[in-house]
This record gives C-alpha cells, sequence and structure tokens, in this order.
C-alpha cells in the first residue's frame, strides 16, 4: 500500500529545508551536517524522478513539484507530532497569533483554566496588529482575528461579537458629577480597514458643551483601559475586554452621552489554516475558546 513512498526520515529532512529555505538552517534544525541534507534531498529528487529545489548561488527556492510536496509533507508531519504527543501523554505546543488587546485583556488572563483542562497543551501567544498568512508561516498553528466577520471564510468559527460601551472608575464617574472636565479616551486602528469608533459620532448632536470635555486616543484598546483604570478619563471600548475589570469592581459603566446609539462592535473570530484542521489540540482550544466566550 505504501511501496512508493519515500524513507519518513527523507520527509523530514525535506520539510526543514523547505520551511527554513535553507540547506544549511535545515542542518542546523535537525542536528546533522548540510552535505547530509544535500544527499538527502537529492536521493529523495531521485526517487521521485523530479527537482524539487532550484539551487542557486546563495539560497534555494522550491520548484512547483516542490512546493505541492511541502504543503502536504508539513500538514501529515504536523498531524503525526500532535497525535503521538496525545497518545504519549507529552507536552503539545500550539502557536497562538492575536491581537495585542485581546491577548493582554482576555486570553492570557482566562488561559489558566485552559491549562487546567488541558495539562499537556501549552499555548504560547505571539501578539501584533499585522493580518499573518498562515498558510505560509507555519511557525502560526492559529489565529484569533478582530474584525467584521465573514462567514464564507473556511476554517472560521466566529468566537464572539462584541458591545461597545463607556467605562470608567468609580471615583473619576464622582469627579466627573462634581463638574470636572471630561477625558474622552477612544482607540485610532493601527489597521485601516476596521471601521472606528469614535466619541465624535457619539456626541455629535449631544447636549454636551464642548468647552467641558477633551478626546484622548490611543493605539491599543487594552491602553485606553490601562488609563481608565488610572482614573485618566472614560473609555470607549469592547465590553469583552473591561468583563474581568467590572467583574472586580474596578471598572464601571457610565453613559457620558445619554439617549445615543451605541456602536455596533466588531467580532473575534478563529482561523484555522488548512494544514491544522485535523489537529486534536487546536480542536480542544477552539472548543474551549467557544464555551469560555459564549
Amino acid at each position: 500500500m505504501y511501496a512508493q513512498l519515500p524513507p519518513l526520515n527523507s520527509i523530514r529532512v525535506f520539510d526543514a529545508a523547505a520551511r527554513s529555505g535553507s540547506f544549511k538552517k535545515a542542518a542546523e534544525e535537525l542536528h546533522v551536517t548540510p552535505t547530509a541534507v544535500s544527499h538527502q534531498i537529492k536521493a529523495l529528487e531521485e526517487a521521485l524522478g523530479t527537482l524539487l529545489f532550484v539551487r542557486k548561488t546563495r539560497a534555494i527556492q522550491l520548484t512547483q513539484d516542490g512546493k505541492r510536496l511541502a504543503e502536504t509533507a508539513y500538514s501529515v508531519l504536523q498531524q503525526l507530532t500532535n497525535t503521538v504527543s496525545e497518545i504519549a501523554s507529552t507536552k503539545n505546543s500550539i502557536t497562538v497569533s492575536t491581537t495585542s488587546s485581546f491577548a493582554a485583556m482576555w486570553l492570557v488572563p482566562n488561559l489558566s483554566k485552559f491549562n487546567q483542562l488541558h495539562p499537556n497543551i501549552e499555548v504560547v501567544v505571539k501578539t501584533g496588529e499585522q493580518v499573518d498568512d498562515l498558510e505560509k508561516d507555519r511557525s502560526i498553528d492559529v489565529a484569533i482575528r478582530y474584525g467584521v466577520y465573514d462567514d464564507t471564510l473556511e476554517n472560521a468559527a466566529n468566537l464572539v461579537t462584541e458591545s461597545i460601551g463607556m467605562y470608567a472608575t468609580p471615583s473619576y464617574v464622582e469627579s466627573i458629577a462634581a463638574g470636572q472636565m471630561a477625558n474622552l479616551l477612544e482607540a485610532r486602528w493601527q489597521n485601516a480597514n476596521l471601521p472606528e469608533f469614535t466619541w465624535h459620532a457619539l456626541l455629535k448632536g449631544a447636549s454636551r458643551d464642548k468647552s467641558r470635555y477633551q478626546i484622548s486616543k490611543f493605539s491599543q484598546e487594552h491602553h485606553i483601559i490601562q488609563a481608565a483604570l488610572a482614573s485618566q478619563g472614560i473609555a470607549l471600548v469592547s465590553s469583552l475586554l473591561v468583563k474581568n475589570a467590572l467583574a472586580q469592581g474596578w471598572l464601571t459603566q457610565y453613559n457620558y452621552v445619554e439617549h445615543t446609539q451605541k456602536p455596533a462592535g466588531l467580532s473575534y473570530y478563529l482561523l484555522v489554516p488548512e494544514h491544522n484542521i485535523h489537529s486534536h489540540s487546536i480542536a480542544k482550544f477552539k472548543q474551549w475558546l467557544l464555551q469560555a466566550l459564549s
């Protein structure tokens, strides 16, 4: 049944070279010599009757056949690693890419609950506002994205759709009631494709004296929340991200602008690359997220 398959070790060597784009880096990863890697790749190419790499002076580049094999090899080896880890009850690691604010204000504070349920799965959190290409960047196993959820996306699941509210410390609310000028905190997204939630839109037509408030902008939602926690203003921010602060009584909801329609929030959704759709560890992480955010 498997007579035409090359040795597994040659596939491992090829996968390392394809991911790193270098025989030398593949050799360092596998703790062998670059010559050994080169011999393994050459033997694999001869067995398959096709070139997998174009050799250049200082680099290697996958051919079309090489790209096809690289995608399959990585997916199969990843599934095999996950299954062996689960059977052997050893530590299995998954890397999650998400926004800095979601990581700081929700994921990291709640991650211990997942660890208690699944002690053999280690979750490594990578943050950033850029949109990673999950099919090309194999260092990321799964992404939690923020934006308008598109239900036509493959291998995606909507985790939660937030609501937007106004939040401040109880002491700051008292100071506003006593006549202090209000400092209104809002985000200016680094991702220009995201719709912004602004105080200007909420205050439009409201009977608020413009001399009694000022607006401060931040590039990250968790910076807004930290400023609000320090009694520096009223945050216009996701209710999901302030959930813990509300539960602890550190912040309270305060509708500085009454009788206005609050902006509709965006969604956090999970995106799994094609080569990881059969991962049991990611399936467990996804199930936990759906239950925790429901």
